[in-house]
């Protein structure tokens, strides 16, 4: 049987701060993708579709450092120069998308508010293909990625309520050397259900769901981290002013390998627990804030183990958001022509799964700028900068064998940014551009058993300019 090397788990260490940027910028924000939408019978329907040509820096995350010690006096890297260069390359991103929404077509009636429907239902599809231009390496990397969500919210309102989910994603994730039979392509799926309690008119709330994640790798080389979670959430919320509430929410996961032991990289079995309180809403109708403290801790299996590590410590969450114009959420209906335009800064603590010594803990700080002006310009400029503090990292040489340490602790430093802005010439088709960076900041070399070690670091640009038509 095949077992996946250090190598494999290496590259899987970045995908916690990569994944996130896969979609583009209108797919994140629905008040950015739609427009005014088809209305039929009781819901809306809004179609579109983007193209967009750009330039990609850095495809498969390769290193540009030098890899030189006394083991490796040319200098090379498994993932840089010179045995594999940093390759750039044109592409081409295709993003047809359709949403269908029942909210908003009941909004409202003649001459005043609708009452709160039976079921309040959203959907939403997308899919985006990238086709490269360049050295073979990276034009063999054509692919297809994308979307799928659906929410029901059943009695929304009333005092006894609930809500299912399901969603699906297709992320396209290259492996360092190019080969795209050996990438890391995966399926993530996810579907649950909450039910809701709102007495007394919603001033409280109080919610409890299950839901349930499985994370599928495609290919071989990836098939070993395959993982499913199933996890248990409770939570309820004081509003003490309309706007403005104390909440508390508490989830716990538990999360199993079935094929860890095909895999190089010791990965372990865990039931992480997340627990947090806090306050969330509008101080004034210009400002908002959400300010948490939490605890957070893996609750790894086999904890006599001497390769088992823990995450055990305070989390926490501050964030405060400036609206260039008064919140519409707190002025009268209709008033839009600012709706988006805000300016938030913001820190949080917390820490996720990991591939690659089963998890990292993070500190991050962030920043955003969003600006909407009279429907026709859009301009958001986002940033943050992370310490991804990563545990002791154990391998597993043989299959049977008791791990052994690979790699000390340590901490990388991410940076990232994204400038995205549109202009409308009509209500539905826009012109865009986007720009994109990431960088890894490490000086780790993981030894991959042979002469080449793999460097953590790297950095990617991403330009394109594009258009979009969107209803």
């Amino acid at each position: 049987m095949v077992r996946v090397g250090a190598g494999a788990g290496a590259l899987l260490a970045v995908l916690g701060v990569t994944s996130s940027a896969e979609a583009q910028e209108w797919l994140k924000d629905r008040r950015y993708s739609e427009g005014s939408g088809v209305k039929t019978g009781d819901f809306e329907i809004h179609p579109g579709i983007a193209a967009e040509m750009g330039y990609d820096s850095n495809w498969f995350l390769r290193t540009d450092k030098d890899c030189k010690t006394p083991a490796n006096p040319t200098g090379g890297c498994l993932n840089g120069p010179p045995s594999a260069e940093v390759l750039a390359a044109g592409m081409l991103r295709v993003t047809p998308s359709l949403s269908i929404n029942s909210a908003q077509a009941l909004q409202r009636t003649e001459g005043g508010p609708a009452p709160d429907p039976s079921v309040r239902f959203r959907a939403a599809v997308d899919a985006t293909y990238r086709q490269f231009f360049g050295p073979q390496d990276v034009s063999r990397q054509s692919n297809l990625g994308g979307h799928a969500n659906a929410r029901a919210d059943i009695l929304p309102g009333k005092p006894w309520g609930a809500a299912v989910f399901a969603g699906y994603t297709r992320t396209i994730q290259p492996q360092a050397l190019g080969n795209p039979d050996a990438s890391f392509n995966r399926s993530d799926i996810n579907a649950g259900i909450d039910l809701i309690a709102q007495p007394n008119s919603g001033t409280l709330d109080f919610k409890v769901g299950y839901a349930f994640y499985a994370a599928l790798f495609e290919q071989s080389e990836g098939v070993p981290f395959t993982n499913y979670t199933h996890e248990i959430s409770a939570g309820d919320r004081w509003k003490f002013t309309p706007r403005t509430s104390i909440f508390q929410d508490t989830q716990a996961r538990f999360t199993t390998f079935p094929h860890a032991d095909r895999s190089v990289n010791f990965l372990n079995d865990s039931t992480p627990l997340k627990t947090r309180f806090g306050l969330n809403g509008l101080i004034t109708s210009r400002i908002s804030t959400l300010v948490a403290v939490g605890y957070g801790t893996t609750l790894a299996g086999n904890g006599s183990s001497p390769a088992t590590r823990q995450f055990d410590s305070v989390t926490a969450q501050a964030e405060g958001t400036f609206f260039l114009s008064p919140n519409p959420a707190s002025a009268e209906p209709g008033s839009v022509s600012l709706a988006l335009s805000s300016f938030t800064l913001g820190y949080s603590r917390d820490f996720s799964q990991s591939y690659f010594g089963n998890f990292y803990g993070s500190d991050k700080g962030y920043g955003k700028l969003s600006y909407f002006f009279a429907g026709k310009a859009i301009l958001s400029l986002g940033a943050s900068v992370s310490a991804l503090q990563y545990p002791d990292v154990f391998v597993v040489p043989a299959k049977g064998a008791p791990p052994v340490l690979g790699q000390t602790a340590f901490t990388n430093i991410f940076v990232s940014s994204t400038l995205f802005g549109e202009y409308r010439l009509t209500d539905a088709f826009g012109i865009n551009a986007t720009i994109d960076y990431g960088k890894m900041i490490s000086d780790v070399q993981l030894s991959q058993g042979g002469p080449l070690p793999f460097h953590l670091s790297w950095q990617r640009f991403q330009g394109f300019l594009g258009v979009r038509y969107f209803l």
